[in-house]
């Protein structure tokens, strides 16, 4: 048995091969590396499977950082705790593991390989968990046998004269007449007065736009609103060309009957948008002004991309070039780019929810909480 064909099993045990993703990248790419990896992986003794299915499954996620879905990609799989590897041409990287475009078919077959040598190295080193102990029956105690001791008789006191006090007398209760003493009955604990739960929050539409949450194509129109029809599958959208006449959708829940499905037949691939304009609109509105619960008051934010501004928001575009020197607090950031700290926070919110922009405590990364962290999955 080679050290790959440890029996620990999820990791490399026993036939089970490691698994592999790809993700972020276009068809032509995700092809092109797909037909690499077949000869890399033989060259690494086929000890790698590509899955396409799930990548939450995979051990191992290749991402496109140079594509536009890249960054995202890659802070969703990050958070998972998977092994990212990185494809782009750039020199350094925030992946755990770096792919160098033009693609090189040895250096494709060499990363596989120490890749499956440094799990198998992991793997050869974990110990398996001891055995539970089981617990000691518990011991009873025995109570001690009491044995009743009889006082000899005596002669009758003669008539009135008092008895004078025995021995038995100046003797302390026997054990058996204060166990068999009567306990007090105990008090009944005060009954909790019936409180009535909290009535569960309706979704609203940004909640709808969460990973997962639709589980397939949908249409939303309320009285004279704009159309809205949703993709999630291909992470696509068609509606008005601005955003502005969206927002009221978001200003009100969101009922799962009030999305009508509708068949990938009558969808027009041609004419979409990328679904992450939707995201980035709902975390716009996510705060009114504030950035959103959650985040400590002392907390600095940066973008680390530059994001897609939208005309409708003219102010967008001094706030991004501001957030892109470096990590700075919401006043910091509004004094640098001469506007209103509440477009600033609803700013923030808005490249949280998309993963463009990092919060930070003290140099440390701060998760996006509540609706923003699930518009990020």
């Amino acid at each position: 048995m080679t050290p790959l064909e440890s029996p620990v099993s999820g990791r490399i045990g026993g036939s089970m091969k490691l698994k592999l993703g790809m993700t972020g990248m276009d068809g032509q790419t995700q092809a092109a590396l797909t037909e690499a990896f077949q000869a890399a992986n033989r060259a690494a003794d086929n000890r790698f499977e590509l899955t396409n299915a799930d990548h939450m499954d995979a051990e191992f996620v290749v991402v496109d950082m140079d594509s536009l879905y890249g960054p995202m990609s890659f802070m969703q799989l990050h958070n998972a705790g998977k092994h990212v590897i990185g494809y782009t041409q750039a020199t350094r990287t925030q992946s755990d593991s770096r792919l160098a475009k033009p693609l090189n078919q040895a250096e494709f077959a060499t990363l596989l390989g120490m890749l499956a040598d440094q799990r198998g190295a992991q793997a050869a080193v974990e110990e398996p968990e001891p055995a539970p102990v089981a617990a000691p029956e518990p011991v009873v105690a025995q109570q001690p046998v009491v044995k009743e001791t009889v006082a000899p008789l005596q002669p009758a006191p003669p008539a009135g004269t008092t008895p004078a006090p025995t021995q038995q007398d100046h003797l302390p209760p026997s054990p058996a007449a204060a166990v068999s003493a009567p306990h007090p009955a105990p008090v009944p604990a005060p009954v909790a007065a019936n409180v009535a739960p909290e009535p569960a929050r309706q979704p609203t539409l940004a909640d709808w736009l969460a990973p997962g949450a639709l589980k397939g194509a949908v249409v939303l129109q309320r009285g004279d609103g704009p159309e809205l029809r949703i993709h999630p599958g291909r992470r696509e959208y068609h509606g008005p060309a601005g955003l502005k006449p969206l927002i009221a959708y978001f200003d009100a829940p969101v009922a799962e009957n009030e999305l009508r499905p509708l068949a990938d037949a009558d969808w027009q691939s041609g004419q979409a948008q990328p679904l992450a304009r939707l995201v980035w609109l709902a975390g716009l509105l996510a705060g009114n002004g504030s950035v959103v619960a959650g985040l400590p008051d002392r907390a600095h934010y940066q973008l680390t991309k530059w994001p897609q501004t939208e005309r409708e928001y003219p102010k967008h575009f001094r706030i991004a070039t501001a957030m892109m020197k470096g990590p700075a607090t919401v006043e910091e950031i509004a004094v640098a780019a001469s506007v209103p700290a509440t477009d600033v926070a609803d700013f923030v919110n808005a490249n949280l929810a998309t993963g463009f922009a990092a919060a930070s405590v003290d140099g440390a990364n701060v998760p996006a909480p509540g609706v923003l962290g699930a518009l990020r999955g």
